[in-house]
């Protein structure tokens, strides 16, 4: 099944994991841009992580990670909310070449950053950030030492993606998995460590069932993901309404009309002189 994140418990061992598979999401996402390979397949392997970490959102909100750097790569960032909606874009670099190779990510993004945000839809509550110096050299490494840092949990990650498929694995060891087999964890580490780059697309019944023949695993109900960033006018109105009519006519006496573009969603806003009167419509006067 595409576009589904399906967790599952080893229960003889304590350990906890998902396989992400995301298609018609990660093509949408990918829609009318021209990403370089190199580009597109680590922000693929980004949306499935997300996707992966995002299942776990218990109330209305949304999840933000954002790869920042200072090299040919400059940005990546993925966000989905509860429901499993994601969107995300990559940003090179002015000087990037066109075809960017495959590289470490040391190599594309130079020195940065790991950046979640993690916004509630409660009135009162402020977003909860977080910031985490890039450490490895995939993304499923930098996402690794998050999960360690931030969690206290050992943590381990197989993600791979393609113009067409971004799919991954996870698993995690919970409290008492040394209590219930005291070589567990590095058993099932070495089993799925086996996994190749093809076998992460198989449905996840399969896929476990192939690393780990000989485990209690109990599988529940997948969720589903989906692409969703869909064009948003009255936002856009109310940000230029906040202008002022004076600063708006302005702008539009200079350049003859006003053009949004929504990075994230790819979608782009143009307004000529009629936006004034829409936004500020004349005050009619009667006569008395």
């Amino acid at each position: 099944m595409s576009d589904t994140v399906s967790r599952f418990l080893l229960e003889n061992l304590d350990i906890r994991g998902a396989v992400v598979h995301l298609d018609v999401a990660w093509q949408a996402m990918q829609a009318g841009r021209d990403y370089a390979p190199a580009a597109r397949d680590l922000l693929g392997q980004m949306a499935a992580v997300t996707a992966l970490i995002g299942s776990n959102l218990k109330t209305p909100g949304r999840l933000s990670f954002q790869v920042q750097g200072h090299g040919a790569l400059r940005l990546m960032v993925v966000d989905c909310d509860e429901q499993l909606r994601l969107r995300g874009l990559a940003k090179l670099s002015d000087e990037a070449p066109t075809d960017l190779a495959s590289a470490p990510i040391p190599a594309l993004l130079g020195d940065g950053q790991l950046v979640l945000t993690l916004q509630t839809n409660a009135a009162l509550d402020r977003p909860y950030q977080s910031f985490v110096p890039l450490q490895g050299d995939t993304v499923a490494e930098i996402f690794e030492h998050y999960l360690e840092t931030s969690e206290q949990a050992p943590s381990r990650l197989w993600l791979m993606a393609d113009g067409t498929r971004a799919c991954g694995l996870f698993l995690q060891k919970l409290p008492d998995a040394d209590k219930k087999d005291e070589d567990g964890w590095n058993r099932i580490q070495m089993l799925a460590d086996t996994v190749k780059t093809g076998e992460l697309a198989l449905p996840a019944e399969e896929l476990l069932g192939r690393l780990f023949p000989e485990e209690d695993v109990r599988l529940f109900s997948p969720s589903l993901a989906t692409y969703h960033c869909p064009r948003d006018e009255e936002k856009v109105l109310n940000m230029l309404r906040s202008l002022g009519r004076e600063e708006l006519a302005g702008l539009l006496a200079e350049k003859g009309e006003i053009v949004i573009l929504d990075d994230i969603c790819n979608h782009t806003y143009r307004y000529g002189p009629e936006v004034l009167d829409q936004l500020y419509p004349p005050i009619k006067r009667t006569l008395h």
